[in-house]
């Protein structure tokens, strides 16, 4: 049991490094929060509440055992709803600055590609509990009978390509797109940094915006733009009204080698229902973007064929190679999900309020990070890519390591080249009748004896 209890110190000591008690303090003070002197204050919540997401968003109860300390479960649930949402994210992007600059020099260089910053974007979903609040802000998904479904909030990430720290999480309503809230983030890029996406945010409006901040981005084209790459070819605009169909909309202007061409876009008539009508019209008529493509000859892998939507317009210092291999560095988010909602457990939120969601999954996020700068020591440590060190093993060592011990050679995934498996499993996981009538039906119709 000691070994258990100083776990908890250990912890503590992380954060410490990262999140100092007099920072927690300053960031809720001026978030507006005011609070007295008690056992459950600001810096001992948030310690606890990342405890119980490192051990997979355990049970409130259970953080008595592992805290040693007299939680009461109510005192706890209330010193978490007091806690201000501003407060708790402003932590999570000051933690996520402090571990990247922790890296050593030779880390830091690594962490960059072509002397970019590089992060990537992506959307992907989380469940919560069936509350009316919860229902009417995120929503469930359509073809579900009311009352027999949960809510999904979209969710959102922005992540450090190299690193894998988190920037930022935020949730919204599953019905909304994610470009629709992907500005929301531009705040937190700077000049020069490279942003990496899939299809889902390739668009005229975007590429824009990010332009205007002096952002590079690469994002797969979409599947509704069409590309041709011969020499000299008309777009829709330069052709009469029956010639148009099957023309890009975009003006042809270099061929910078096979497969890969500068074009114009043009800006679109309309505005996005999302955007304000001043943010628009300062908007350029048109931009000048890199197309290229390239081919995928990797077994198991859906895609056979990639096309490329860049403003890294120099082909000699971004080569066409250069940018496949870069946008392959996209897949590493889908397995950052992965380990976010399968080994810590985020593919269900507990709390019952929006204001809860938002919280839980910032600390999701804050814990994710602290199990990712131990990854990044160890990878030094290891003389190995941080990608290879095992999420799962750093995370069952954080879990229970003792106050001051040293990072141990935790485990090393092995390279698998060509490795790929079809999409089953064999499991036959929740084999119970599904819910296809509200539970105020069900249990009516078992008080009156029918099935």
């Amino acid at each position: 049991m000691a070994v258990v209890s100083s776990s908890f110190d250990r912890i503590k000591q992380e954060l410490e490094r990262y999140l100092p008690a007099s920072y927690i303090e300053s960031a809720f003070r001026d978030a507006g929060h005011r609070w007295r002197e008690r056992q459950l204050g600001p810096v001992l919540t948030v310690q606890l509440f990342v405890l119980q997401i490192l051990n997979c968003n355990t049970a409130i109860r259970h953080l008595h055992h592992l805290s040693k300390l007299p939680v009461k479960a109510a005192a706890y649930c209330k010193a978490r709803m007091r806690l201000p949402l501003a407060a708790v994210q402003q932590l999570l992007r000051h933690s996520s600055e402090v571990m990247r600059q922790s890296l050593t020099k030779e880390a830091e260089a690594g962490s960059q590609w072509h002397g970019h910053r590089t992060l990537l974007v992506d959307g992907s979903s989380t469940i919560v509990p069936d509350t009316p609040q919860l229902q009417k802000v995120f929503k469930q998904p359509k073809g579900q009978k009311k009352g027999c479904g949960l809510p999904v909030p979209k969710v959102l990430g922005l992540f450090d390509a190299c690193s894998g720290l988190i920037v930022e999480v935020m949730a919204f309503c599953l019905f909304v797109h994610e470009q629709s809230r992907v500005a929301l983030l531009h705040p937190l890029l700077k000049a020069k940094d490279l942003l990496i996406g899939d299809r889902g945010f390739c668009s005229y409006v975007h590429v824009a915006l990010l332009s205007a901040g002096q952002v590079f981005c690469v994002f797969r084209m979409h599947q509704g733009q069409i590309v041709n790459f011969r020499s000299h070819r008309k777009s829709q605009r330069q052709c009469g009204k029956n010639d148009r169909k099957g023309r890009p909309t975009s003006v042809w202007v270099k061929r910078l080698g096979k497969h890969d061409q500068l074009v114009k876009w043009r800006k679109p008539k309309t505005k996005p229902k999302w955007m304000d009508g001043r943010q628009f019209d300062r908007l350029p008529e048109e931009l000048t973007v890199r197309e290229l493509r390239y081919s995928v000859n990797v077994k198991g892998w859906r895609s056979r064929v990639v096309t490329i939507a860049t403003t890294l317009l120099d082909p000699t210092t971004y080569t066409r190679q250069d940018v496949a291999e870069l946008y392959g560095m996209r897949w590493r988010i889908e397995t950052h999900w992965n380990e976010l909602k399968t080994t810590l457990g985020m593919r269900r939120i507990k709390c019952k309020t929006e204001a809860g969601v938002r919280r839980e999954l910032a600390v999701y996020a804050l814990v994710f990070n602290l199990v990712h700068v131990t990854m990044m020591r160890a990878a030094l440590q290891q003389e190995v890519e941080v990608e290879r060190i095992s999420f799962i093993d750093t995370l069952r060592w954080i879990c229970s390591a003792t106050l001051c011990e040293e990072i141990p050679e935790l485990v090393v995934n092995p390279i698998r080249p060509g490795r790929f498996d079809p999409r089953v499993i064999k499991n036959r996981e929740s084999p119970y009748t599904k819910m296809t009538k509200p539970r105020k039906m069900l249990r009516r119709n078992l008080e009156m004896g029918r099935s």
